[in-house]
């Protein structure tokens, strides 16, 4: 990776070749001729559209890169035109105005010398007397020199008032022509409708642009950050008293101030405030609408009798549960039943109840009736491990919706309903209400549907909590397999889990027990944990279970700080099992090639989701990309694309949801306090197929285990779907 010398650095000069440019992102590579010395400087960074002869004024970094040698690694910069007439020439030619090449560039230039630039400026008429030029080609040289002009001014406002170049590079891709104007008229629509600006850097760049405190855009963007916030955290809605709360801790604007802004909100079809039981609920209309037509399809599937085909098979079921090859338990044969009578089932149980096997029983039996069945789950993982045990094609939901990259819809909704009788949909867990908005308009019409899951887990990661407003609702018909098969009962991890569960605390193997799979290994100290969690996965486990450290060991952390946190043991881990593979550094993180990295946003372009897991297989610094490969695909990512993904040698529980790993490492100390929590503890235990290994403290253990006060989300699905 690159050497950096201490301090900030200057530097100016003209551009004399771009090496290398990513559209996307403006990442460059670019040599630059600066007075006084022989050869041209190389330069990489973020720089604005800038073209061969440009004149850059650049604030950064001296480095020394093991590869390509000593570079100026920019982190600001300031265009501006060139004004010796060699300069002007090599500008003018290099293709940056449209009409005109190296050969017209080099008789503008002879004709009106070192004001050529002034000349296409103030009187671009005079251009036409410079021979080749033509009236047509005069317009279009015009258009292009004004086109020029633009976007220089842009991108020059835009620094004036404190934007970055990489995120001026961004907003000027999005506005165009138009930037200046429509920043001028409302710099906080760049929260909105700019990838990477959030509510606060519009707050600053407004502040530089002297808006006032009270201004009813900042007040509005305000209220759509504070419900945005919320909604990140799980919430659908905010009571109105505690946004109007929130809000005014943002922006010490006065309570009447936050309803105007509320209202102006309801008007513009952004908000709706909702009074039901006497409580006023803000939602963000695309929260509304979502819990809504969550509720209403569930409603239409419940009032539809079952399919004709189905009726009269009272005989055939009972000869379908005597002949199945495995004995079925009671709940099992009544959620088979119910998949039969109704058209919405719930099947909810925690691990080691046999809900693979009722699943699979299921298939077999809608199968035996010729009906079409679909499987889906909310990520990669787990829609992988579905098909596994279902041994049946299962996808993701937004495959099986064919998600549309070019406008961000899916191809299936209910104008063109997925072509199937029967879908089951496993992990509904994870399944945030937006998508299943999205999932159940797809539900085509005589279609029924299980949702398959295990309500006391983590909720999505998404708003809502659909699975558990489903059951809470009490409208929806619900089998809860709570028997724990004698094969499971062999596993201490599954034992336990259900222990935790019941608040119980977890039982302690002894040596003779290892087998079974669950182990404690005390210890206060938290930079012991982390050492001992370090040795783990690097050695003794590997070496005792003949597990892959990369592959098969994976470590579930509470939270991301402390440590014993996700970001130290990254660190950690990444030295222990990658230290000496080859790197480098961006956004604070160090890259290698083997790492084992997650996604953390959806990307639909790249078809990767928040919460994918893959390895870095290739690394070219030269052309600015890195190769990621996720269940067998490679996906190329450009440098500036990097702040989607993360390491995964740790994650934190949430992050887990969906997956399941031969062995997973826990640690667990009251530094972790604010996030020990039982449905947190179980989540992480039920993540393990073979080993689960808690590294902390027995207080940690029973905090976690007492913990049952689960974070209300602010919903009213189960409400909408119990009343009228």
């Amino acid at each position: 990776m690159p050497e950096k010398n201490s301090g900030n650095a200057s530097l100016q000069g003209e551009i004399e070749r771009i090496t290398y440019r990513d559209e996307k992102t403006g990442y460059s590579v670019i040599r630059l001729r600066v007075a006084g010395t022989t050869k041209p400087v190389t330069v990489v960074g973020i720089l604005p559209v800038a073209s061969i002869g440009e004149a850059l004024s650049l604030l950064g970094d001296w480095v020394v890169h093991p590869r390509f040698g000593k570079q100026f690694q920019a982190r600001s910069c300031r265009p501006s035109v060139p004004v010796t007439a060699a300069g002007i020439e090599r500008y003018l030619g290099s293709g940056a105005i449209k009409g005109v090449g190296p050969v017209t560039a080099r008789r503008i230039v002879q004709e009106f010398g070192e004001k050529a630039l002034e000349i296409l400026d103030r009187e671009p008429e005079s251009v036409a007397r410079v021979s080749g030029i033509g009236k047509a080609r005069l317009n279009v040289i015009k258009a292009g020199w004004k086109a020029r002009t633009v976007a220089r001014e842009a991108l020059l406002f835009l620094y004036s008032v404190g934007v970055s170049a990489g995120l001026a590079e961004k907003i000027q891709r999005r506005y165009g022509d138009f930037t200046v104007e429509r920043i001028r008229e409302n710099p906080y629509r760049l929260a909105e409708e700019v990838w990477g600006i959030g509510f606060l850097t519009a707050d600053r760049i407004a502040a530089q642009m002297g808006f006032a405190p009270d201004s009813s855009f900042r007040v509005d963007a305000g209220i759509l950050h504070t419900l945005r916030t919320l909604s990140e955290a799980g919430h659908l809605y905010s009571p109105l008293p505690e946004l109007l709360s929130r809000a005014s801790g943002l922006l010490g604007a006065e309570p009447g101030t936050l309803r105007e802004a509320i209202a102006r909100g309801v008007d513009r079809n952004e908000l709706v405030l909702e009074e039901r039981g006497g409580e006023e609920a803000v939602y963000l209309i695309s929260s509304y609408r979502a819990e809504k037509h969550v509720a209403h399809c569930l409603k239409v599937l419940l009032s539809s009798p079952p399919p004709r085909e189905r009726e009269g098979l009272g005989g055939t079921f009972a000869d379908f549960v005597r002949q199945y090859p495995v004995r079925l338990s009671e709940k099992q044969v009544e959620a088979l039943h119910l998949s039969l009578e109704g058209r919405v089932l719930i099947v909810t149980g925690g691990p080691g109840t046999g809900k693979t096997t009722l699943v699979k029983a299921i298939l077999k039996l809608h199968e035996s009736h010729k009906e079409r069945i679909f499987l889906a789950a909310p990520t990669g993982r787990a829609a992988k491990r579905l098909q596994e045990t279902a041994g049946q094609s299962a996808k993701t939901v937004h495959r099986l919706l064919e998600y549309k990259v070019q406008d961000g819809t899916f191809a299936r909704c209910a104008e063109n309903p997925l072509a199937c009788d029967l879908l089951v949909v496993d992990e509904v867990s994870m399944l945030d209400t937006q998508m299943a908005a999205h999932l159940l308009d797809a539900v085509p019409p005589g279609a029924s549907l299980i949702l398959v899951g295990d309500a006391d887990q983590l909720p999505s990661v998404g708003p809502g909590n659909v699975l558990k407003e489903c059951i809470d609702s009490g409208v929806i018909p619900v089998v809860e397999l709570n028997e724990i098969f004698r094969q499971s009962r062999e596993s201490l991890i599954i034992v336990n889990a259900h222990r935790v569960k019941e608040g119980l605390m977890p039982l302690f193997a002894g040596e003779a027990e290892a087998r079974k799979g669950f182990h404690f290994i005390a210890e206060e100290n938290p930079e012991k944990v982390a050492l001992k969690v370090c040795e783990l996965v690097s050695s003794t486990l590997p070496q005792r279970f003949g597990l892959d450290p990369l592959e098969d060991i994976q470590v579930l952390c509470p939270m991301h700080k402390g440590e014993s946190g996700a970001i130290a043991l990254n660190d950690s881990l990444q030295e222990a099992l990658n230290g000496q593979s080859a790197g480098f550094q961006c956004g604070g993180k160090t890259f290698r090639i083997g790492d084992r990295v997650m996604q953390v946003k959806n990307d639909y372009e790249k078809d990767v989701f928040n919460g994918d897991i893959g390895r870095i297989i290739g690394i070219d610094e030269e052309e600015q990309v890195l190769a990621i490969a996720f269940d067998g695909r490679v996906i190329p990512y450009v440098f500036m694309d990097l702040d989607q993904v993360i390491p995964a040698y740790a994650i934190t529980v949430h992050k887990s949801q969906g997956s399941e790993y031969p062995a997973v490492v826990i640690p667990l100390t009251t530094q972790h306090y604010l996030m020990l929590q039982r449905n947190l503890l179980y989540t992480a235990l039920t993540r393990a197929r073979r080993i689960a290994v808690i590294v902390g403290t027995k207080k940690a253990l029973a905090i976690a285990v007492k913990n049952d006060k689960v974070q209300l989300r602010c919903s009213r699905l189960a409400l909408r779907l119990s009343q009228p």
